[in-house]
């Protein structure tokens, strides 16, 4: 099993029904306040699905990036290396909740994607919920099940090609995918690297096929689609990294051709 990094989740409770069976599944339920990092391991023999009812999740495969909210999870196939960021939504502190499911046989919804993410609907987000509850009969726990593994619909395959870097800009993507706000200038990166800023901006080049400034600035509206959908603007203004919500609004009007407002109504 991939074990979380980082910081130790306040709890984690497991829910196990048919287990040792092709049919089975494993739920893993985790409760923290702060980032929860899963991967870094391959795990060869479960497929897994990250699902967050009230948390903002990202995650990494090769050099490509993909934000979800609570109506979107994260599929991984079993022998797939990846990793996975979990974080509260909210600026204040908060709670928040991850559901790992694991299975050894593929949803029909989500058959032949390797990694990427994965719809969500109303019925599957209660039938995660319902299987993580002390005390239900076997049976109800596999017909949970049936309902998770006919209900899941892929939206995006993390398998498209990345570039070809030497890697000084994944690692600044992966620190960046974990706090989008974070205001660390392209000179300050590098010196971290002890590389010029003008190696890491060529790497970044090779790597995504744009600019450092561009790469954050996508990454963070990214971000923040995820985010309108539970706060007002300007707390997801200052969620990502934009210093007044007239900045974003008008970053987010120029990309997106609509106002965040439009969004989230």
């Amino acid at each position: 099993m991939v074990t979380a990094r980082g910081a130790d989740p306040d709890n984690c409770d497991e829910f196990g029904y048919g287990i040792g069976t092709p049919g089975g599944i494993l739920v893993l339920r985790y409760g923290a306040a702060t980032t929860l990092e899963f991967g870094g391991i391959r795990q060869d023999w479960l497929h897994q699905l990250y699902w967050s009812p009230d948390g903002l999740m990202a995650v990494s495969y090769q050099g490509n990036t993909e934000f979800v909210g609570a109506g979107e999870a994260i599929w991984a196939q079993r022998a797939v290396s990846h990793s996975v960021q979990a974080k509260p939504t909210s600026i204040r502190p908060t709670r928040h909740t991850v559901y790992r499911v694991c299975l050894r046989e593929d949803p029909p919804g989500l058959a032949g994607l390797r990694i990427g993410t994965a719809r969500v609907p109303a019925e599957v987000a209660a039938a995660i919920q319902g299987l993580a509850v002390r005390g239900l009969p076997e049976q109800d726990g596999l017909r949970l099940r049936a309902s998770v593994m006919h209900g899941l619909a892929s939206l995006r395959d993390l398998t498209e090609p990345a570039g070809d870097g030497s890697g000084f800009a994944l690692r600044v993507a992966r620190a960046l995918t974990n706090e989008p706000a974070d205001p660390t200038s392209l000179d300050e990166w590098a010196g971290r690297l002890h590389v010029s800023a003008k190696t890491l901006q060529r790497d970044f080049q090779r790597q995504f096929g744009q600019s450092f400034s561009t790469w954050r600035a996508s990454l963070r509206l990214r971000a923040s689609l995820i985010l309108l959908d539970a706060y007002p603007v300007s707390e997801v203004a200052h969620r990502v990294g934009y210093s007044s919500a007239s900045a974003y609004i008008a970053a987010f009007r120029r990309t997106f051709g609509r106002t965040p407002g439009q969004v989230s109504d």
